[in-house]
């Protein structure tokens, strides 16, 4: 046998053995996709596929040859993307409003091949997915502009689902009229009451009177419907292309740095993954003195950072409020158990509203 034929000998049976190890990847790539289905993940999780490149290229001794097998991993982790997309085609993610609302916008870009399924408000997309009629659901939970949406943040305190993710989404507010319609001629505006408060000083600089609505894509329908020069919407301009909508005016958002975070809801929790995860505490103090001092001091004196901390009453039950807070580091951790058996006592109720990793922009994902 000449050194050729040698060669091509162990070519041969080294593609039978990547074969072999290839249907075995494959298969637990199926199972990678129904665990993502089951939690409301997304596909793509470049966090996991960079540091899967940086180990493994650790194996290979040849310098000369790890570049190459850095783009070999990067081929076999894009089939893997494109199985697991193929096998999530049928993930049903429920969000509130219409298409071109920005929270569908969210849903597309998280989930760029599953079916975003509109509700008409963030309670029936909640409980779509609550009740197993959509697999996850993707929902606002605070605007760098406008703070907390605290219908949402209700939800999480009463509600069965879990935070599994949290995505940021830059918004750009457009002034939405009818074909032929002006900017001068405009006498008043509908959009949803936090799209209309992050426009505030728009709104007032030309004497517009507003009108609420369920969401923008919501307000944009309805100037579509009314065919009223003088009624326009705020909303995106995705959603001027859908109900046929020209843009009066680009960019009215007080914010230049105008960004939403949407949370995804799942019926259950996946494990924990990373030790940079942020999780989601409510909880209720006893009534005595200091017991929201006493709590918020055992979470500190475990050692995790809180990045936000704020209150919202207690629907049906007059002058009682909940706290909701963001904290970072691994609950689940020796610390993290002492922590919430400290807090058990000093509370009257306590729960772990969801985890999640570091958050992702979306303005960096393609709408599909």
């Amino acid at each position: 046998m000449t050194d050729l034929e040698e060669a091509r000998a162990v070519i041969d049976e080294a593609d039978r053995v990547m074969a072999e190890a290839f249907q075995k990847r494959m298969e637990a790539v199926r199972t990678v996709a129904a665990f993502k289905a089951r939690h409301g993940l997304p596909v793509s999780d470049p966090a996991r596929e960079q540091a899967m490149r940086e180990r493994n290229a650790a194996w290979i001794g040849d310098g000369e040859l790890s570049p190459y097998y850095v783009q070999f991993l990067s081929s076999v982790t894009a089939i893997s993307r494109g199985f697991q997309r193929a096998l999530m085609k049928g993930l049903r993610v429920s969000f509130s409003g219409v298409p071109g609302a920005y929270a569908e916008i969210a849903a597309k870009r998280i989930f760029p091949d599953g079916e975003a399924v509109g509700y008409p408000d963030f309670a029936e997309a909640y409980r779509a997915a609550e009740e197993g009629e959509c697999d996850c659901c993707v929902l606002p939970i605070e605007n760098s502009y406008q703070g907390e949406v605290g219908r949402v943040a209700d939800l999480m305190f009463k509600g069965s689902l879990f935070v599994n993710g949290v995505y940021r989404l830059p918004v750009r507010h457009h002034l939405l009229g009818v074909g032929g319609a002006a900017l001068t001629g405009v006498k008043k505006v509908i959009s949803h009451p936090q799209a209309l408060g992050q426009c505030g000083e728009y709104i007032r600089l030309h004497g517009f009177e507003t009108e609420s609505a369920v969401n923008t894509a919501v307000a944009a329908e309805s100037v579509a419907a009314l065919r009223d020069p003088s009624v326009a919407a705020i909303a995106s301009e995705e959603t001027a292309a859908l109900y046929g909508l020209a843009v009066l005016d680009h960019d009215i958002n007080a914010s230049a740095v105008n960004t939403t975070r949407f949370a995804v809801f799942a019926r259950s929790q996946p494990e924990r993954t990373a030790s940079d995860e942020t999780f989601i505490l409510l909880f209720t103090v006893n009534n005595v003195v200091g017991a929201l001092a006493k709590a918020v001091n055992i979470i500190c004196a475990h050692g995790f950072n809180m990045r936000v901390l704020r209150s919202r009453p207690v629907r049906d039950v007059p002058w009682q409020y909940y706290f909701y807070t963001e904290a970072e580091g691994d609950y689940k951790s020796d610390e993290g158990e002492r922590m919430l058996r400290e807090l058990r006592v000093c509370c009257d109720s306590l729960k772990v509203a969801g985890h999640f990793p570091a958050e992702r922009d979306l303005s960096k994902e393609k709408t599909v």
